[in-house]
């Protein structure tokens, strides 16, 4: 099944236009994501929300789910704006794989592009790992390259329904970075910043401004290779395949 196109041909040569519901952790992310033959949920980094939006959702209504957005990184080599296309998610003790199969010579047009593309494991969690020290351990424990609160989430249910799976995300905050408490408090339900609560947060403690800005800048420079990333994984070439 082809879930870059947006149709499918199956096995009776019949046209499938359901759209691919694409998984997102902030709004930022879904705007991106968002287009023809795609239908976005945002959950507002919330995993228990992201759990009750797809509680409710019918999969007969969609032909796969993509896992896309930012991550925070766990393979030191990884830079911010670095892209890490899923062969696989774990959770704990659960492990699903990522049903991806890229052409090569796309993915070297996309690191033409200055942006580096690596195939890798994504570790799912339910709270934000923030710690240098926490980044090294989950990286020793599982193996993956990058972390995040939703492909997890998204993954199960996928397979659930028997549906496609794919997950492709960007690093925002590399592992050798330790995310400000701040920056992780201040997303609002609806995954838009809350800056009122940044200039607060940096009013009592003007220390926090030199990370919070270098957090900024890794993260603006993340979406602008997601931005990238979108034509690439979700255009109407049909870059990506999943393999059933």
């Amino acid at each position: 099944m082809n879930l870059g196109a947006g149709d499918d041909v199956s096995a009776g040569n019949q046209i499938d236009s359901r759209p691919v519901l694409i998984v997102t952790g902030l709004v930022q992310e879904a705007r991106i994501a968002a287009g023809p033959g795609m239908t976005v949920i945002c959950s507002s980094s919330d995993p228990q929300q992201l759990r009750a939006l797809l509680t409710v959702f019918d999969p007969a209504t969609i032909r796969g789910v993509i896992s896309f957005g930012v991550a925070g990184g766990l393979d030191p080599t990884l830079k911010s704006g670095d892209v890490v296309v899923a062969t696989e998610v774990l959770a704990g003790d659960t492990r699903w794989l990522a049903g991806l199969a890229l052409n090569e010579e796309l993915i070297a047009g996309v690191a033409l592009k200055r942006r580096r593309v690596v195939r890798g494991g994504l570790a799912g969690v339910e709270q934000v790992v923030a710690a240098r020290a926490c980044k090294a351990a989950l990286r020793s424990e599982t193996g993956a390259a990058a972390v995040d609160m939703e492909s997890h989430i998204a993954a199960a249910y996928a397979a659930e329904a028997g549906l496609p799976f794919a997950a492709l995300r960007v690093i925002s905050d590399p592992a050798t970075r330790a995310l400000p408490a701040l920056a992780m408090t201040a997303i609002k339900p609806n995954g838009d910043i809350d800056l009122r609560k940044v200039l607060r947060g940096v009013a009592r403690n003007p220390m926090t401004l030199r990370a919070l800005v270098s957090t900024g800048i890794d993260f603006n420079r993340a979406l602008k290779s997601l931005r990238g990333c979108r034509g690439f994984l979700l255009g109407s070439e049909g870059f990506v395949t999943a393999d059933l």
